[in-house]
């Protein structure tokens, strides 16, 4: 688990904490540990990590260096003060210590355990745990964030709620992701239908990403949440990426979008503005205004070609910059595709009957 420098930004910070909540998981000698001293209605102050930062907190108490395990934590625990461990959770450090960190840092904390586990956390950079012995709860503080440990079952529910949820999003853009083939195959794409699948595509993920979370926490516990999570989301990565790659506006004096700035675009906007087409088509790179939405478009080739079977990216790139789009791709015969640097016959042969078959399923699909 990484700690040590404190987490400065919320991309590091929700790092630390996931990798802190891997390591409190059910399944896990800590969190075996963490609940044999909630049994045991003790309570507990426990500091992940150790180094000068945290030994300058440190007055009083015992230098003990023994392995870490759940029922040393446990019988620890009775001792007034906290224990520290080492990063790796191998070791127990130091047991019945009281910990001094600064005053001055602010705390929204009132009980005492609570305030000095936050102000811990914020000064060291390493997770601190507080078991609370009134409360019945474990909490985690991480760079100053707090989280309460939940019961197993109770995150189950929730995580099951989205996983039916997830399955209902993944079949809609199953939909709109055949309809825009279809579209593309006739050359009629607008704004609109781009823009509907990267809505959808985004909207996947962003559950995908809860869900994960809810995996970590679970531990051992959410091994099977996390199987069908895997075969629910499988591919919808490369798809949002192939979709922004063919549409992604040709660079203007006035603006140059690249694909890596689409996609950031798309990851910042807010739930609520996912909801709307215009704004997800801005963060395409396109005007966002009503009339554009209508306007018609047409795929570079990147999302079609990736569905041809045992079909090499860097041979997809060359065949998308020498032909330029996806119609004068479907055009070419085999002679057209063998002129492509890297593309003989066989494989000529093999491109012209994927994008084929590919252009009568879809049709298929969308008209039958």
């Amino acid at each position: 688990m990484a700690a040590g420098d404190r987490a400065s930004n919320p991309g590091k910070a929700d790092s630390l904490m996931r990798a802190t909540l891997s390591a409190v998981a059910p399944g896990t000698a800590l969190r075996d540990g963490l609940e044999r001293i909630l049994r045991g209605n003790t309570g507990g102050l426990i500091v992940l990590g150790t180094d000068k930062t945290v030994e300058s907190l440190c007055t009083g108490g015992f230098v003990i260096d023994v392995e870490f395990t759940a029922t040393r934590l446990r019988e620890l625990c009775k001792l007034d003060g906290a224990l520290v461990l080492d990063k790796d959770i191998s070791k127990i450090v130091r047991a019945g210590v009281q910990l001094v960190p600064d005053a001055a840092i602010a705390t929204e904390e009132t009980g005492t355990r609570h305030r000095t586990a936050q102000r811990v956390s914020i000064q060291t950079g390493f997770p601190v745990v507080s078991v609370s012995q009134s409360m019945r709860l474990i909490a985690l503080y991480v760079d100053g964030q707090r989280r309460v440990l939940e019961d197993s079952a109770a995150i189950l529910s929730r995580a099951n709620q989205a996983l039916a949820t997830l399955e209902r999003y993944k079949l809609r853009l199953d939909e709109v992701a055949g309809t825009l083939s279809a579209l593309e195959i006739e050359d009629l794409v607008t704004v609109r239908d781009v823009s509907a699948v990267a809505q959808r595509l985004e909207m996947v993920r962003r559950i995908a990403t809860e869900i994960a979370e809810y995996v970590v926490e679970l531990g051992t516990d959410g091994r099977l949440l996390s199987l069908q999570l895997d075969e629910l989301i499988a591919g919808v990565e490369p798809e949002r990426e192939l979709v922004v790659r063919d549409y992604v506006p040709e660079p203007t004096a006035k603006r140059i979008r690249t694909v890596a700035d689409a996609l950031a675009e798309l990851d910042r906007l807010t739930h609520t503005e996912l909801l709307e087409l215009p704004i997800v088509s801005r963060a395409l790179g396109y005007t966002g205004s009503p009339e554009t939405l209508d306007s018609a478009v047409s795929p570079r080739g990147f999302r079609l070609l990736a569905k041809v079977p045992r079909l090499p990216g860097a041979i997809i790139e060359r065949l998308v910059e020498h032909f330029g789009g996806l119609q004068k791709l479907l055009a070419a015969s085999v002679d057209d595709l063998q002129m492509v640097d890297g593309v003989g016959e066989a494989r000529a042969r093999s491109v012209r009957e994927g994008l084929s078959r590919l252009a009568e399923s879809s049709i298929l699909e969308r008209y039958v």
